[in-house]
């Protein structure tokens, strides 16, 4: 997912090379914002951050520690408004139809990008109609299975699907999902045929793969680290660039599959046409609420990457992230109303 420009333009970098280069960048920006830019914005009236997912879920967990955090630094309130629904297109045309102003703000995820070749038709273009703000975080997520699965890790899954084209299957536990198009981007990569079962939610999903009714799943680290340390599912590999600590032992997949790297991105968006200098102070506070120690503590323990990047970087990385879902979207075959 590159956000700041590849040295030589002949050389594809990786998604997390391009995030990590832009996350190092932004200490040099973030320095260089006045504080005049901390004029009151929308005359001083609350600031509402729209979420397009239901209250609990990573989504609106970030949306609220980082509401709380760009409230104080910016002296006037901030609050967080779930509008769930067409996975998060109803949040997301609200915005881009509002005043801009800075006052409405939208914590958006990877569908945002997914939903531009997903849907037919929006009522907005995901990509004229918003304004990036900054990258908020990124959650890496797991490649588990069922125990009793005869494959221990990735070479071992893609010998044996190699091996029984048709006969493994992927729980997916919500069509159109990064989790969803994380596993068809590994098929389409390691040229194997599994079979997707969709399911009405990650809950039913986890539950059918603990049960042995399914083979394999890519999951949220928040959402399968429990069984996994119960030895209730057992993990293949993890989808970010480097291990992760909480699930030792376990290669990232790109070891094997070389490019292979997927994450869920959860950004901060307003309006098309917000000022320049309310942008800037709206991406000052949030940068400065993700860098305090606690914050970043709490987000890293959860297997979340913060990052803050700047409005610059983070538009490059949306338009990029439409074109790499797109081929995915493709090759998948899933489209949605």
């Amino acid at each position: 997912m590159p956000l700041s420009r590849p040295c030589t333009p002949t050389r594809r970098r990786s998604p997390g090379a391009w995030l990590r280069s832009a996350a190092s960048a932004c200490a040099l920006a973030f320095c260089a914002v006045p504080l005049a830019a901390y004029a009151q914005i929308a005359g001083g009236k609350t600031i509402r951050i729209l979420v397009g997912a239901p209250a609990g879920g990573t989504t609106d967990t970030l949306a609220r520690t980082i509401a709380q955090e760009m409230s104080q630094e910016l002296g006037q309130p901030v609050v967080v408004e779930n509008r769930p629904g067409a996975g998060g297109n109803i949040a997301a045309d609200l915005v881009a139809r509002s005043t801009p102003d800075g006052a409405t703000l939208l914590m958006s995820f990877t569908s945002h990008t997914i939903n531009a070749t997903l849907y037919k038709k929006l009522p907005f273009d995901p990509v004229q109609d918003f304004t990036p703000v900054t990258l908020v975080a990124t959650v890496p997520s797991v490649l588990v299975a069922n125990p009793r699965l005869p494959a221990n890790n990735v070479p071992e899954l893609i010998r044996l699907a190699r091996s029984r084209p048709g006969k493994l299957n992927f729980a997916i536990g919500s069509v159109g999902s990064s989790v969803h198009l994380a596993g068809d981007m590994f098929k389409m990569m390691t040229h194997t045929y599994i079979v997707n079962i969709p399911y009405k939610g990650t809950a039913p999903a986890i539950t059918d793969l603990l049960a042995g009714q399914c083979d394999l799943m890519f999951a949220s680290t928040l959402n399968v680290l429990p069984h996994v340390r119960a030895g209730k599912l057992k993990v293949l590999g993890v989808t970010s660039a480097a291990p992760l600590p909480q699930f030792p032992g376990a290669a990232p997949i790109g070891a094997t599959v070389k490019g292979f790297e997927s994450s869920a991105w959860f950004g901060l968006f307003g309006p098309a046409g917000l000022p320049a200098d309310v942008t800037q102070a709206l991406y000052h506070a949030a940068h400065k609420g993700l860098e305090a120690p606690a914050v970043r503590k709490r987000l890293e323990a959860d297997g979340a990457q913060p990052l803050g990047t700047t409005p610059e970087s983070f538009a490059a990385f949306v338009r990029q992230d439409v074109k790499r879902w797109a081929a995915v979207v493709k090759y998948s075959g899933a489209s949605t109303e």
